[in-house]
């Protein structure tokens, strides 16, 4: 078997690590900074805080960023980034700030839009300016990732886009950031997480490295979850979440993620379902086929963490959504069954290529017709 593995960022872990900031980008001679956030944090006075906590290092913030990060989001903080000569941005949030500021990071070099290359019409070329990630969600896993995820409103497009650039130099990963996060953003996000181990070991470019660190996450998800939902103090349950979400991220930035993400791109696109919650609709039912694949893995993966097989295993991710209130029907999520064909023609994305047991638009419509 050949294999490579690279994880090009630096990781800080650790309960209040986002207060030695300061020493972090002195360290690194980094100066004029951007803050790119959502709105809330503007607001509620968390984006404030990391200034405070940069000494004078980060002088703006960019927060015009909805969920799901749209190409006019990079385009305007590229912009910002180009008119005030930043030196370096900072990224606080989930996915969508991280995945905003990774894309701009490289585009400010340009005079383009990210369209060109969310497109495939051009690459990236090597220049951009450096990337601190600093998640405050247990899910996404973009800190340590090279991809970025960014919807096109204005063709009803959403797809990753990834570029060596995009690599953050730092990931500061604080648990106490998360301790205030929502309990529905806290399932879906850790869904997301689950996602990401599970897609990453089954994937077809799975490799001995990324394995064992998707081992790793799960176990931390099926024990740590629930409680994090059910008490958002429990810092040890925030805790061990963050650690899964970051090691979940590792396990899957190389092999890359499968069908339960191709999937769950038009069930964000259309029918809004946040993108944990999009994944997890249909991770059961790929755990359950994924098995099937000769070589016995995704077995062997549920035995070590305890359960007797991918079907116990399904059952019990299964069991997570119910308990956590996620979409589990067609008719939870809004989905009429006339429109069940088109959804399955629109989730035929590439990473159903790297699904081990192939699935065509027939299984796929019956995929979906299962959730009853």
């Amino acid at each position: 078997m050949d294999w490579f593995y690279k994880q090009p960022v630096k990781i800080i872990f650790g309960i209040d690590k986002v207060k030695d900031l300061y020493n972090i980008l002195k360290d690194l001679n980094y100066k004029n900074g951007l803050l790119v956030c959502g709105p809330s944090f503007a607001e509620n006075g968390a984006a404030e805080k990391i200034l405070d906590y940069s000494k004078g290092l980060i002088t703006k913030i960019f927060s015009n960023i909805v969920p799901n990060p749209t190409v006019d989001n990079v385009d305007n903080c590229a912009d910002v980034i180009r008119k005030n000569n930043i030196g370096f941005v900072l990224a606080l949030g989930g996915g969508s700030p991280i995945d905003c500021a990774k894309a701009a990071a490289s585009l400010c070099k340009t005079e383009d839009s990210i369209v060109l290359y969310h497109n495939q019409e051009k690459k990236f070329g090597k220049e951009h300016i450096p990337l601190i990630a600093v998640p405050t969600t247990s899910g996404t896993g973009s800190e340590v990732t090279a991809v970025s995820v960014l919807t096109n409103p204005h063709i009803g497009r959403k797809a990753p886009l990834a570029s060596e650039n995009f690599y953050p130099e730092y990931a500061i990963v604080d648990p106490t950031l998360t301790l205030t996060v929502p309990k529905q953003i806290t399932a879906s996000t850790g869904l997301d997480v689950l996602s990401h181990a599970l897609e990453g070991f089954w994937s077809k470019d799975h490799q001995p490295i990324c394995d064992a660190l998707a081992l790793h996450a799960a176990s931390l998800v099926f024990k740590y979850l629930e409680k994090a939902y059910i008490n958002g103090e429990d810092i040890e349950a925030r805790e061990k979440m963050s650690e899964a979400s970051l090691i979940a991220g590792l396990a899957f930035g190389l092999p890359k993620t499968t069908g339960s993400h191709a999937c769950s791109f038009p069930l964000t696109n259309i029918y809004k379902l946040p993108h944990g919650e999009a994944c997890a609709f249909t991770l059961d039912y790929f755990t359950r086929i994924n098995a099937e694949a000769e070589d016995g893995r995704v077995n062997d993966f549920a035995k070590q963490l305890g359960f007797k097989d991918a079907n116990d295993m399904a059952d019990r991710i299964k069991e997570l959504k119910f308990s956590m209130n996620m979409k589990v029907s067609l008719q939870d999520a809004g989905i009429r069954d006339e429109e069940v064909e088109t959804l399955a023609e629109l989730s035929i994305h590439p990473n159903l290529l790297n699904n081990p047991v192939k699935m065509e638009k027939k299984d796929l419509i019956e995929m979906f017709r299962s959730f009853k």
